[in-house]
């Protein structure tokens, strides 16, 4: 019979300093681990996976209803029946009729942009100076959801179709499916794999728009004395290899991009004022002027302003309304001394105005109403979105909720 084990003083020694070294690389890992830098609130009560249905008819009046500070949101984000915020490092789900937090995910990074995609908000944090951390929180719980973790740099907008999203930055963007895996690269790559993939890698962006898997970009490159419109699919075969419908030089400077559709891209110029269409392969197939387009440099975030609905995508350039053929892109009407692009509420277009929100004819762009809107010493641009009977509008850092008493 072998003799029984015994552990000496050295075991007991060897042991004590294994746990200690084992507590500490614990307590090591969780101390700069993302969970304890991050605090997730999840409803309680779930909100509604769908928006609740608009009013039948445009109310009479509208008033205040709650307003919140949300520097992160450049427009209006709604995603499902949850009305998002962004603040700090912050991302609330709110209640759109009473604005109540109903979920909460925050990190200890500051906010580059919060958008909508998939019927998800997302979540892009700001690491060191790049926009790098990106998080899909479930709209109606505030669930997390799908992440992603790249060498962004830094971000300016989100913007989505039904199928991917794009980060937009000055010199390199990427797109992402629903998943977020990346299909696209494009541009300035931070960490390039394939040398010589990449057509310009010294351009700078100027505006971007998405339509329906294509992508559209304004660049401005060395030695081209005009920009450069380029469209090019959001998920080629190699995200790294980038797969061009067409790349053309455009007739002048500062461009921007407005809106894609399968066959047509609409481009607004400068000098002379007006709007641009091109058809799938990058001729010019129509010239409309637009007296009301002028505008100074490129649009915020390096996206148009832009609407759609009833058939038509409304762009706001900055000092006018201008109503385009969502299947031509040709202007039907155009409302100057405007703030903003509106948004859709029982067949009427409520278009943000100095005094308030103007209702007008989708068909013929004419004033049918007013809802006049105290907006106090606040006189600059404001974007809008529509949840159920509340409308949402976008000062500058704060989002205001109107609705009928």
């Amino acid at each position: 019979m072998p003799p029984s084990e015994r552990r000496t003083r050295a075991d007991l020694v060897a042991t004590a300093c294994i746990t200690a070294v084992v507590t500490l690389v614990t307590a090591v890992l969780w101390w700069t681990s993302d969970a304890r830098s991050t605090a997730v609130r999840t409803a309680a009560v779930p909100l509604p996976s769908a928006a609740p249905a608009a009013p039948d008819a445009v109310p009479a009046e509208l008033n205040e209803g709650w307003r919140a500070h949300s520097p992160a949101t450049p427009v209006p984000a709604v995603a499902g029946a949850a009305v998002i915020t962004g603040d700090g490092g912050e991302v609330t789900g709110r209640d759109p009729v009473t604005g109540e937090v109903r979920w909460a995910y925050r990190r200890d990074l500051g906010l580059c942009t919060v958008g909508v995609a998939f019927g998800r908000a997302l979540a892009l944090h700001r690491d060191g100076d790049a926009c790098s951390q990106v998080t899909a929180l479930e709209s109606e719980t505030g669930e997390r959801a799908d992440q992603r973790t790249g060498p962004l740099g830094r971000v300016t907008r989100l913007i989505a179709d039904p199928t991917h999203v794009t980060a937009v930055g000055a010199r390199y963007l990427e797109t992402w499916r629903t998943d977020l895996v990346r299909t696209l690269r494009y541009g300035a790559l931070p960490s390039p794999v394939k040398p010589g993939a990449q057509p310009r890698t010294r351009c700078t962006f100027g505006s971007v728009a998405m339509f329906s898997g294509l992508l559209g970009v304004v660049e401005r490159c060395p030695g081209e004395d005009s920009d450069r419109l380029t469209v090019q699919r959001s998920a080629p075969a190699e995200p790294d290899q980038p797969e061009i419908t067409f790349s053309t030089q455009l007739p002048g400077r500062d461009a921007v991009v407005v809106a894609l559709t399968r066959d047509r891209t609409a481009v607004a110029l400068p000098d002379p004022a007006g709007l641009v269409v091109l058809d799938e392969v990058g001729r010019v197939v129509a010239r409309h002027p637009l007296p009301a387009a002028e505008r100074g440099g490129d649009p915020p975030g390096r996206v148009a302003v832009t609407t759609a609905g009833a058939g038509l995508v409304c762009w706001f350039t900055g000092s006018a309304t201008v109503a385009l053929d969502a299947e031509t892109l040709a202007p039907r009407w155009q409302v100057p001394g405007t703030l903003g692009p509106g948004s859709l509420l029982a067949d009427r277009l409520l278009v943000p105005v100095p005094d308030g929100l103007a209702v007008l004819d989708t068909a013929t762009g004419d004033r049918v109403g007013l809802l006049p809107v105290d907006r106090g010493a606040y006189q600059g641009p404001v974007a809008t979105a529509i949840v159920g009977d509340v409308v949402l509008e976008q000062r500058a850092d704060s989002l205001v909720a109107l609705r009928a008493p």
